[in-house]
């Protein structure tokens, strides 16, 4: 069921919200702010971040539609990481390797970072993270930001992972994104230490009601 106040409404992900949720991804990717002077190619972050979570598993992605149909915020990820990896590698690169072709040599901008990513999803399977089988990917508008939305938000996709019987899950985060930090927090998130985690902390909890 839909949850909604003051016109605002969290509801499943539709195929039509496919723009609009690549519009929050990329507004939000560079520490919770714009990223497209950093990544011009609008299209590569989300296809990242959130459009194969929304292809793969759209039973766990969920908007927050701002009362006119249009998505302002969202909440995307999976039960079972090993699994999205696999659906990853076999049915995800290979839809984008024409338009991102894996860089020859050490990436040198933040564009080629990118897509190094995307051709090495085995990156995600993280052995301390084992515990943790599901992950997720959480944006909001900022005008939306500091509302009770995000708080909603991650209520409603918790709910949906306990409801499959997923017991934990976890994120990876930048760093120096201190923001976002505090909002896990306060949403019952704890550290995981990570070797070599490099730029990120990792973060997770439990998937039960608080």
């Amino acid at each position: 069921m839909p949850s909604s106040s003051q016109g605002a409404v969290i509801r499943p992900y539709h195929p039509a919200d496919r723009d609009a949720v690549a519009d929050v991804c990329v507004r939000t990717a560079h520490l919770g702010g714009d990223s497209r002077a950093i990544y011009p190619d609008q299209r590569l972050m989300p296809s990242l971040f959130a459009e194969p979570y929304c292809h793969f598993d759209p039973d766990l992605a969920f908007v927050l539609d701002a009362g006119t149909g249009r998505a302002v915020g969202y909440i995307v990820g999976t039960a079972d990481t090993e699994r999205f990896v696999e659906d990853f590698r076999r049915d995800w690169i290979p839809r984008l390797s024409d338009r991102y072709p894996e860089p020859a040599g050490p990436p040198r901008t933040p564009t080629e970072e990118l897509v190094r990513l995307l051709h090495h999803p085995e990156r995600m399977l993280v052995p301390e993270l084992a515990g943790y089988p599901a992950h997720l990917h959480i944006d909001l508008l900022p005008a939306w930001q500091r509302r009770g939305y995000g708080r909603r938000l991650m209520r409603t996709f918790l709910d949906a992972l306990h409801g499959q019987g997923v017991q934990a899950v976890h994120l990876g985060m930048v760093t120096a994104n201190t923001e976002a930090r505090a909002f896990y927090d306060r949403t019952g998130f704890h550290r995981i230490p990570v070797a070599d985690a490099g730029p990120l902390t990792y973060l997770g909890r439990s998937t039960a009601p608080d």
